[in-house]
């Protein structure tokens, strides 16, 4: 039974606020609390009480990624409600999230468990860092050079090393956003799979890698002519140093996203992606 939830409303849209105060009145009229947390910044916290049973999030895409690094621990649902054009995560408009909230209150079947990553980074030994991401983990340079020199391990095994504009680790969810971009594949949602795609190599032989593997690790090798950044979601940054370790792990917990009732991953990147059999200029 859904008696708590939380609204978290993108404070960038001008519409996001009126929406959030609408869905807090629909669920008062059903006996449920709602609390609104509107952010400005990605990077900001937000205050997740431990009763609450469900998430609604206003806005896009950037909005649920944030979302899910909060709740996911948690065990939380999150149901993603796009105040714009449909993104590849947020499937459920603003008129549809009413029909989508009470099936899921009613039956609970259309939920999506999607594949987070956990974030490491060791320095002389010590965690110095550490995020989770649904999306992926991008080391890249931040620097006008963006030529970068890393060593990459699966499960502890050498990959070797990889020269380019850095190194996409994404997951399923994020296999639509910028490894697609870099030449990656794309994978089914709900998966349990790690893409490795690099971006850009000097190397033809450097091709996205999908695996089951559990540990990715990427070395910064010393001597780079660029300063290093390492980013999780797009939201979060933190500067790398040669000699750093950054350890990609699937997490234990999963984002429990709750699905659209009127269209499906398959139709959306169908549509997002203009797979309709002709020509697109």
């Amino acid at each position: 039974m859904i008696k708590n939830v939380l609204i978290i409303a993108n404070g960038s849209k001008h519409e996001s606020g009126l929406e959030a105060r609408k869905i807090r009145d629909y669920l008062g009229e059903r006996a449920i609390s709602a609390d609104i947390a509107s952010t400005e910044s990605f990077s900001d916290s937000v205050n997740v009480p431990v009763d609450t049973d469900l998430v609604i999030t206003l806005g896009g895409d950037g909005t649920v990624l944030y979302a899910a690094r909060a709740v996911h621990e948690m065990g939380i649902p999150i149901l993603p409600v796009n105040l714009g054009t449909f993104g590849y995560i947020t499937e459920i408009s603003k008129d549809e999230w009413a029909e989508a909230f009470e099936h899921y209150a009613a039956a609970g079947d259309n939920l999506s468990r999607r594949l987070m990553l956990r974030i490491t980074v060791i320095r002389n030994g010590k965690r110095v860092w550490h995020a989770s991401a649904l999306n992926e983990a991008v080391v890249t340079s931040s620097g006008i050079a963006k030529v970068v020199t890393l060593g990459l391990s699966l499960d502890n095994t050498s990959l070797g090393l990889f020269k380019g504009d850095g190194m996409i680790i994404a997951t399923p969810t994020g296999s639509t956003g910028y490894s697609l971009a870099a030449g990656g594949p794309i994978i089914d949602s709900e998966m349990s799979a790690v893409i490795i795609t690099p971006i850009c190599p000097f190397t033809l032989s450097n091709r996205p890698l999908v695996t089951s593997g559990r540990i990715v690790s990427l070395d910064v090798k010393p001597g780079q002519r660029t300063d290093i950044v390492l980013t999780a979601d797009g939201q979060l940054l933190f500067d790398l140093e040669e000699g750093d370790r950054v350890i990609v792990e699937k997490s234990r917990s999963r984002a429990l996203l709750v699905k659209s009732l009127e269209r499906n991953f398959t139709e959306i990147i169908r549509d997002k992606l203009h797979w309709s059999g002709a020509i697109h200029a």
